[in-house]
């Protein structure tokens, strides 16, 4: 295995602080690893002692406050397997679609009680406001009926929403569809 396949292996393994059943991988948040040499215009190498390994990522939303925890905890576990450069970059362009949540991630978040998010609703042509109710009936993850109800906007997390199932009467999160 070569040094970027070692990085981005550790890199894979980092958990998102908001919701640990998943990894930033699993999550999607993770985009690339790349080990560079200074001075080399970003061309990958093999090991020698002075690389940087450059981590991007990308926020669930714009200002979500576990960028810094995912930052740091990104640089702690790369130094801590033996990476002692590394940089964590931020990337935008695209944004984030909860499409790319993986399905063993989908798997985690309905193992853990949560509501796995749909299909994410994008358009290629001008987005309609819509000033209504976003009527959506995620399947509660405890008894499978699609008899929900919105009962907050947010949960626990701005990218979390709260339901009620009305057959189990049970509350649960539903991860937001982006």
């Amino acid at each position: 295995m070569n040094v970027r396949e070692r990085a981005a292996e550790v890199a894979a393994q980092v958990r998102d602080p908001e919701m640990p059943m998943l990894t930033l991988a699993d999550l999607g948040v993770l985009r690339s690893v790349e080990v560079v040499r200074p001075g080399d215009g970003g061309v990958e190498r093999e090991a020698d002692g002075d690389e940087v390994v450059i981590a991007s990522i990308t926020p669930t939303y714009t200002g979500c406050p576990a960028m810094a925890t995912m930052r740091d905890d990104l640089v702690h576990r790369l130094n801590g397997a033996g990476f002692p450069r590394v940089e964590v970059r931020v990337v935008l362009d695209p944004p984030w679609s909860s499409d790319w949540i993986s399905e063993r991630g989908r798997a985690a978040l309905r193992d853990a009680g949560l509501s796995a998010p749909g299909a994410a609703r994008r358009s290629s042509g001008p987005v309609g406001l819509n000033l209504g109710p976003t009527r959506h009936a995620p399947a509660c993850p405890r008894c499978g009926s699609t008899a929900t109800r919105l009962t907050s906007e947010f949960s626990g997390t701005a990218c979390k929403a709260l339901y009620r199932c009305a057959d189990c009467l049970e509350p649960f999160e539903h991860v937001k569809e982006i």
